[in-house]
């Protein structure tokens, strides 16, 4: 490689492991131990990458003795490929954590796999009427939820299911357990279902709202709901006294919400620009209060964000495959990716040293960032 093509890469390029899916990445979830990143895509298949780098990027810096610039050289090699399951469905299929490494995925038969690190699937855990639309796993609680569209089944993974309510003709196609495992989210029509599942499941709440909600995320202590709508903004829900707010004026769905723990903050897709506020003035009764100014505005939609777990940084996917991080509350921003396929999805590990990117060109990839990089 010349010196002008290697001026020319990105940090996308140096950094990423990247593979290509023949279909676009739908979703994608790290493992709980951090080992493993599953990749769901429309065409119904997983791929399974392994975390740990054979090239991190540590290994591939360089300080010049004269000017004491730092360089990283590019790859050497290919990473190891993914490993790719059969196809659970005739579209995307639903993703979970579970256990230690491996994953659980929902079928449209109405099976629910658990799925080894290796690809491996032993006897369903789960079994029910109807395509699984959506999945869930409480590993405090030891509990699966799953829904078929319409009816919401709570089940310990021993082939068991009970129904937890029957909606009438509302959808139900998305699922969020609490932090601790008590209390199950489920997306309802145009509204969400809050209950309590120790014991017997008891109905806490139900809060209705302008439009369906296509995400559900809970707060790291459990305290609020955070909802994107497919019209109309982001849907907030206080567990403390119920009490709920509409963050409006959005031109896209919101198809991802994400809360930053060490910014006690909120970040939404959807928007022009990385949408954020602080919890510290919840914007429960307008959209301006507590709102955090986080990179840039454009003229690009976001598509995916994702909250460092450990520092105050936020990671935005756009529409024209743009990839940033930025510093909440700051224009501040590191370019990762100028331009690719649009990104499906982004998430990053526990210990915020990867990031795993998916994209609609099928595009799946795991940025490892050295350890300097973000202080």
């Amino acid at each position: 490689m010349n010196q002008h093509a290697i001026q020319n890469l990105t940090l996308f390029d140096l950094l990423a492991r990247s593979w290509r899916r023949p279909s676009a990445v739908a979703d994608l979830r790290f493992s709980a131990d951090g080992s493993t990143v599953a990749f769901a895509c429309v065409d119904g298949t997983v791929a399974i990458a392994t975390v740990a780098d054979q090239e991190p990027p540590e290994s591939r810096i360089r300080v010049s003795n004269d000017l004491g610039q730092t360089s990283i050289r590019p790859r050497e090699r290919s990473p190891v490929p993914l490993i790719a399951t059969a196809a659970f469905g005739d579209g995307d299929v639903p993703l979970a954590a579970h256990l230690n490494s491996g994953f659980l995925v929902g079928a449209t038969s109405g099976e629910v796999w658990h799925l080894t690190p290796g690809g491996g699937c032993m006897e369903p855990l789960v079994m029910i009427d109807g395509p699984v639309v959506a999945i869930d796993h409480s590993a405090r609680a030891d509990t699966i939820a799953v829904s078929n569209g319409h009816d919401v089944f709570l089940s310990g993974g021993q082939g068991d299911a009970v129904k937890l309510r029957h909606s009438t003709t509302s959808s139900t196609d998305a699922l969020a357990f609490s932090p601790d495992g008590r209390r199950l989210a489920c997306g309802l029509g145009e509204g969400v279902s809050i209950c309590a599942v120790e014991g017997n499941a008891v109905l806490i709440r139900d809060v209705g709202f302008p439009a369906r909600p296509v995400s559900i995320r809970w707060s790291g202590d459990g305290t609020w709901l955070a909802c994107g709508l497919e019209t109309g903004g982001v849907a907030l829900v206080s567990m403390a006294d119920g009490h709920s707010g509409i963050v409006a004026g959005f031109p896209s769905p919101v198809r991802t919400v994400c809360w930053s723990p060490t910014a006690n903050a909120l970040f939404a897709s959807g928007a022009f620009r990385i949408a954020g506020w602080s919890m510290v003035a919840p914007p429960v009764d307008g959209e301006t209060s507590g709102a955090l100014k986080t990179g840039r505005a454009g003229l690009v939609l976001v598509e995916a964000v994702a909250a460092h777990p450990e520092k105050k940084l936020v990671a935005a996917g756009y529409a024209n495959g743009r990839i940033t991080i930025a510093q909440i509350g700051s224009p501040e921003e590191v370019l990762i990716r100028p331009l690719g396929s649009a990104v499906t999805a982004l998430a990053w590990s526990g210990d915020g040293r990867h990031l795993a990117v998916g994209a609609v060109d099928g595009t799946a990839a795991i940025v490892t960032f050295p350890a300097q990089m973000f202080k």
